[in-house]
């Protein structure tokens, strides 16, 4: 007589391991999909910072065509395609992020740049213009910057690279680019102020040393300033000076400055030796 009870007991018994199993089952999918996630993650910030351009579109083209409702892989792809020097394709491809749900402002901007590589100046600002102004980061500011440059509107330009300039704790770029700015304008005292400035940020910022000394020539100012350089360097910005001050109409400064780029450099520098040599040549001519 107490054998069914003791069947039932078994039985459920048996039942509850299975729903338990279940559970567990269920359990261990959850967090193989959220190790999943994670390596996915993971691979894609690698993909984005660290792998060759051409393979970092290669893996977001194959991944967001295989998910093509996430964003985040779709984002990857337009990122890459930008590092690959394909701001066209790029671009196409944010203005589809830019169609999904979850699209950002951060997106419109990341759009706007990709316009910008492409000398798309007026939809890049179309696309600064429908961002709200309460977003405010130091990308938006820079590429506001920019356009205004473009413009001409010297401005707005200052304020928002000043804006920009502000925003980052690594601003020597930023502040290079201003200095070019003051530099077109013939502001070159403004513009050596500023390549100065973004050498203290960051001493190996070679385009700021050559912009640096253009500033300086501009003014008749062709000794090298005081700053870290390497002995190319130093043959290159000497060569810099040289055709700036040779542009100049000071031709003799220009030939003393060629030959001591040419003394400098730890190799042969074929480019200043053929300056010097077409120079002494239009001298002998003459």
């Amino acid at each position: 007589m107490r054998h069914p009870v003791l069947m039932t007991l078994c039985l459920g018994s048996a039942v509850v391991l299975s729903a338990c199993n279940t559970q567990s089952d269920a359990d261990v999918a959850r967090a193989l999909a959220s190790v999943n996630v994670i390596d996915e993650s993971n691979l894609s910030e690698v993909m984005l910072t660290s792998a060759d351009p051409e393979e970092a579109v290669a893996y977001f083209l194959r991944a967001s065509i295989e998910k093509p409702d996430r964003i985040d892989l779709k984002r990857g792809l337009a990122k890459s395609l930008v590092r690959a020097k394909k701001p066209s394709d790029a671009s196409e491809v944010w203005k589809a992020v830019l169609g999904m749900p979850g699209a950002t402002d951060e997106d419109r901007v990341d759009y706007a740049e990709a316009l910008i590589r492409m000398n798309e100046w007026e939809r890049a600002e179309a696309a600064l213009n429908a961002v709200p102004p309460t977003y405010e980061t130091f990308d938006r500011y820079r590429l506001e910057a920019m356009v205004a440059d473009f413009r001409k509107d010297w401005k707005k330009a200052d304020s928002f690279y000043e804006i920009a300039a502000g925003l980052t704790t690594t601003p020597a770029s930023v502040l290079n680019n201003w200095g070019f700015s003051k530099l077109s304008r013939g502001d070159h005292a403004g513009a050596e102020r500023l390549f100065t400035e973004a050498l203290t940020y960051d001493t190996k910022l070679f385009t700021a040393k050559n912009n640096l000394v253009l500033a300086r020539a501009a003014q008749g100012k062709y000794d090298l300033p005081v700053m870290s350089m390497t002995q190319v360097e130093k043959a290159q910005l000497l060569y810099t000076a040289a055709l700036s001050a040779i542009k100049r109409g000071d031709v003799n400064i220009g030939r003393t400055l060629l030959q001591q780029a040419v003394d400098t450099h730890p190799q042969h520098f074929e480019q200043a030796a053929r300056a010097l040599a077409a120079l002494d040549a239009n001298v002998g001519q003459g």
